[in-house]
């Protein structure tokens, strides 16, 4: 079993599916440091992205940017934009392949890091995701079982979470509310947590 055009399918129905449940959630903690809309843009993304489902094309750098572009007409934000990022990231190394072995998923998610790294100007320590999704990549090193590793990545991203409330957001508008953001869970970590479930289904 390998990262095909079917899996990849199910991924993404699997995330929309959890995106309605997920949004009003992920709603109230953005509204507490930003525009409340982050729920918002997840569930119109993923529910975008799951129109396009049927009909990926095997190329999995083809399906990707199919899924990175559905996922940006229906969201213009700020995170979207860095979620559409690391999509086409993935995309790229994956270009002309129809199955890649899961144990590839470390490497595309750093790709997909580096990536939103350098768009979004951020580093990790400012509580942002790039912090969630690091910890997920290291947790996930090594492994080959997709279930295993989004287990990983969920336990990695709950103990990040956890680990950075108490801290100030140092970027981005929850950045211009530094004091209000402490004791506060980071809306985009939150997200990614969201999107690890999705997966897991």
């Amino acid at each position: 079993m390998a990262l095909d055009k079917q899996s990849l399918a199910a991924g993404f129905a699997r995330v929309a599916a959890h995106m309605e449940k997920a949004s009003d959630h992920l709603n109230e903690l953005d509204g507490r440091l930003g525009d409340g809309d982050l729920g918002v843009t997840m569930l119109r993304g993923s529910r975008e992205v799951a129109k396009v489902l049927p009909d990926l094309p095997d190329d999995l750098g083809k399906a990707l940017m199919t899924c990175a572009q559905a996922f940006t007409r229906a969201s213009g934000s700020s995170f979207g934009t860095l979620l559409a990022a690391a999509l086409l990231s993935a995309a790229k190394t994956l270009k002309g392949r129809t199955e890649a072995p899961w144990s590839e998923i470390p490497a595309l998610l750093q790709g997909a890091l580096d990536r939103m790294m350098a768009l979004g100007k951020a580093n990790l320590g400012d509580k942002t995701v790039l912090d969630a999704l690091a910890a997920s990549i290291k947790a996930m090193q090594g492994m080959s079982d997709p279930a295993a590793m989004a287990s990983a990545g969920i336990a990695a991203t709950e103990t990040t979470i956890a680990a950075m409330k108490d801290q100030p957001n140092k970027i981005g508008r929850a950045g211009n509310m530094a004091a209000r953001s402490i004791g506060n869970e980071d809306p985009g970590q939150v997200a990614w947590l969201e999107l690890l479930h999705g997966v897991k289904g």
